[in-house]
């Protein structure tokens, strides 16, 4: 079945409710690797309860809309699915705990020709359940790998991404765990593709794969940590394309220009572009 870029346009999602507590943000913060050495107080500031800090890009797992992607009547290609690229503004920080709902709608659908997928681009805002405060806006680019020369318009074209022409200003690494991808599951995204090596081999990966915003995560937390002490009310929004596979067990190595508030960055995983692209707005300096 090929996709149906009209029934996507026109795809009516349910508003979506979510309550979380410390202990999911905690889970949060422990899948994408904070407290590797517990005995740095700004990692646990993230992961004991009491007055616990909650990361900001934490709320791109809230109140999300499940496996809509299998809905027979979209005709999507999903074991080929693949997040392409994430972008959010943090309008206000995230409470310990909450209950929050969404607002999602499918904005785009592309078609870069045949065998070379469509690309559909996906909105949602989070609002605080309490008094409807958001939390956070989301665009989600996601390439549909299988599902392209439908006929459908094509991506507008790229800006070029260029990065200073100078040394970055702050160069670092982390190493992820060969379970990241096991416990950062556990804050919503089931999707079979980072845990059932059956269904990674179908979608041609050797082993199940890191979640994109696992890797998103990971950036938002190095920009927090190398330029802002930590602070999770710094961050103002962040962007970032997925240039490449994460594998749990990967170390990254980051690098980041600073411009003004403005954070320029690139990941790699030993010689492979990871995440490119990468752009934040930070509220504060270190």
């Amino acid at each position: 079945m090929a996709i149906n870029q009209d029934q996507l346009l026109s795809w009516q999602f349910s508003r979506v409710t979510q309550s979380y507590t410390e202990r999911d943000a905690i889970i949060y913060a422990l899948g994408i690797g904070l407290g590797e050495n517990p005995l740095d107080k700004a990692e646990l500031a993230y992961l004991i309860e009491g007055d616990l800090r909650v990361l900001p890009t934490m709320a791109v797992t809230l109140a999300t809309l499940g496996m809509w992607v299998k809905e027979p009547a979209l005709g999507i290609d999903w074991v080929r699915l693949v997040h392409a690229a994430q972008a959010a503004t943090f309008h206000a920080p995230l409470p310990a705990k909450a209950e929050v709902y969404a607002k999602a709608r499918i904005t785009s659908v592309t078609d870069r020709g045949a065998g070379k997928g469509a690309v559909i681009t996906l909105e949602r805002q989070i609002y605080n359940g309490a008094d409807d405060t958001l939390l956070c806006s989301l665009v989600q680019t996601l390439l549909a790998r299988g599902d392209g020369g439908f006929g459908g318009e094509p991506p507008p074209k790229a800006v070029p991404f260029v990065v200073p022409d100078r040394p970055p200003d702050v160069s670092t690494s982390c190493e992820t765990s060969p379970r990241a991808a096991l416990i950062y599951r556990l804050s919503g995204d089931l999707n079979p593709l980072h845990a059932v090596p059956e269904v990674a081999a179908r979608a041609g990966f050797e082993r199940p794969i890191l979640h994109g915003l696992a890797s998103y995560g990971i950036a938002g937390w190095v920009i927090l940590r190398e330029l802002c002490g930590s602070k999770p009310e710094a961050l103002e929004s962040l962007a970032l394309r997925f240039a490449g596979i994460v594998t749990p067990g990967d170390r990254l190595s980051f690098r980041l220009w600073r411009e003004g508030n403005t954070v320029v960055f690139t990941a790699h995983a030993g010689d492979r572009l990871v995440l490119d692209q990468g752009v934040a707005q930070l509220k504060c300096w270190r």
